[in-house]
């Protein structure tokens, strides 16, 4: 007993070993290859045949469907990749794997790209230790990357070791006869065996063993290989639970994708055995002498279910993300930094492109705003778990809007150089104004949520006439925001700028009032200096983010006036 609980417990390790590869990995790639690996994939992907066609020859070449699909979940983690393109590459993978088939029926070996693993840490270790920034990242991916693959295989080797014993599934043999129960028992019993193995290929090698000294018909063989196209897609979705929405949606398309397969060659499985049997047997002549043929055909079953299966999925892309969005909703604070009205390449023309601009721009500006109300609810929140959590939420919005910056205007300059009316160039500039403005307040909120957090690692607390006077404060702040917001998105031109000016005049007073009895207050002893220090710096910031407000809504004006 104890030795095995000592095997499941490597079995467990190996899998702490392959999740945390997959995270460290993802988060290195996010660091460094960002933008550049985002155009590179962009490009492998443009479309559904492209991005089939990227993941077969990944998954050709690695040998290893797991491992493609789990960098694809990573890269959608990382915001490399939409959903709808890693479907496509998903799908490629799953013809790229049965190349394996192939290669074992012909040659019986497989490229072991674990072998590479400590090696790759050795190179990885110098760039690990590096001052450079990128090289650190650099050396974090690799680091990442042989860990994923150091996992994969110590799953693979501390699972149940059948394909060494296939004895062991000799009993399967009591359970042939059954007719199209039978058939149904050997796809659960495909699924399972790969689920536990962790590697398909292994599961094939199994079925093709079981096949060739003829414990089982080709047709239960071939429902054992359809339950392995079930049992291999449990690898991403492992690999999925330490990441966030999207990617789990990549993982759970890739199930779908694979059940949904299974189910209609089920209902067909007579006509396609038949066809694969006239593929294998007249249109390529390869004759049934040593059991070679069986294991020919368990090949080319797993090619033409995989083919057939893309050729059918490949036009109900946008239903299966449709269908993944469903069943895995966005949790609202996991919010992703992806752009969602400009996407890949400009418009037809240039104005319908200032235009999806112009959207984007509206929803930065909502972001934060939102960004301000959680600095707002972290002035209140008094649990340690909760006031850490949305203080990280705080700066992810931060990063997101460093990145949405960057994005926005990267496109505005994108625009700018195709044929423009010079009001359209004067409109590009001021919204590119509108941008960095705007990614500005988003820093104020981050470092009034720092100051925040400042105050709160000290024994001292605000009195209560602070308190008063930050809410006052806060207040006022979010009137300016919502304004602006109002102004922003203002495409009849019925809101007043002046209110925008008037709310700004009365943040300034209100600082320079507040700045004054500060230094009364502390003389007088009210409260110590450092708290005094803390207030004032979430006062003066508040005030300079109203100033990045009107900066916004002058900005924002220049294009108005400058249109009409």
């Amino acid at each position: 007993m104890e030795y095995s609980f000592y095997d499941f417990l490597k079995l467990l390790g190996s899998l702490a070993l392959f999740l945390y590869g997959m995270k460290i990995m993802s988060e290195g790639l996010q660091k460094f290859a960002g933008d550049r690996l985002r155009s590179i994939l962009t490009a492998m992907t443009t479309n559904r045949v492209t991005g089939v066609l990227t993941g077969m020859l990944i998954t050709a070449l690695i040998q290893s469907s797991s491992a493609t699909t789990v960098m694809v979940v990573s890269f959608v983690n990382a915001g490399l990749l939409t959903l709808s393109q890693s479907i496509g590459v998903i799908m490629g993978a799953n013809i790229g794997t049965t190349v394996t088939a192939w290669i074992i029926s012909a040659l019986g070996f497989k490229v072991d790209i674990s072998a590479m693993s400590l090696p790759l840490l050795a190179v990885g270790i110098p760039l690990l230790f590096s001052q450079k920034s990128s090289r650190k990242s650099v050396g974090e991916f690799i680091f990442g990357f042989a860990f994923l693959f150091m996992g994969l295989n110590l799953l693979k080797t501390n699972a149940p070791d059948l394909s060494a014993n296939p004895d062991m599934l000799a009993f399967v043999q009591n359970y042939t006869d059954m007719g199209y129960f039978s058939v149904l028992l050997f796809v659960l019993i495909g699924t399972i065996l790969t689920m536990i193995v962790q590697a398909s290929a292994a599961t094939m090698a199994i079925t093709l063993i079981m096949c060739a000294n003829g414990w089982i018909s080709f047709e239960l063989g071939a429902a054992l290989v359809l339950g392995e196209n079930i049992g291999t897609t449990i690898t991403a979705n492992l690999a999925a639970l330490t990441a966030n929405t999207q990617a789990r949606r990549a993982a759970m398309a890739h199930l779908m994708f694979n059940v949904f397969g299974v189910i209609w060659v089920l209902f067909l499985f007579e006509p396609f055995l038949s066809m694969v049997d006239w593929i294998i047997s007249d249109f390529m002549n390869i004759n049934e002498a040593g059991g070679v043929a069986v294991s020919f055909k368990l090949s080319a079953f797993h090619t033409c279910f995989n083919v057939c299966n893309v050729l059918i999925l490949i036009w109900f892309v946008k239903p299966i993300e449709k269908t993944v969005c469903k069943l895995l909703p966005q949790k609202e604070q996991e919010e992703e930094y992806r752009l969602q009205f400009i996407t890949g390449g400009m418009l037809s023309t240039a104005e319908l492109s200032i235009l999806q601009a112009r959207k984007e721009i509206n929803l930065f500006a909502e972001r934060i705003r939102r960004m301000f109300r959680m600095v707002t609810d972290l002035l209140h929140t008094d649990d340690e778990t909760a006031f850490n959590k949305l203080f990280s939420r705080i700066e992810k919005y931060e990063n997101i809007s460093d990145n949405m910056e960057v994005e926005i205007a990267n496109y505005l300059n994108q625009v700018s150089e195709g044929r423009l009316s010079s009001e359209s160039k004067l409109q590009i500039r001021g919204m590119l104004r509108e941008v960095t403005e705007i990614e500005s307040i988003g820093d104020s909120c981050y470092n009034l949520a720092r100051t925040i957090n400042r105050k709160r690692r000290g024994s001292e607390d605000f009195t209560q006439g602070q308190y008063e006077h930050i809410h006052e404060m806060f207040h006022l702040t979010d009137e300016a925001l919502k304004q602006m917001i109002a102004l922003v998105e203002d495409v009849h031109h019925s809101e007043d700028v002046n209110k925008s000016f008037n709310i700004e005049t009365e943040i300034n007073n209100y600082r320079n009032r507040l700045k004054n009895q500060n230094v009364i207050d502390v003389n007088d002893k009210k409260y110590d200096y450092q708290m005094g220090v803390h207030y004032m710096d979430l006062i003066t910031e508040c005030e300079k983010l109203g100033d990045y407000v009107v900066n916004v809504v002058e900005a924002h004006c220049d294009v108005k006036e400058k249109k009409a």
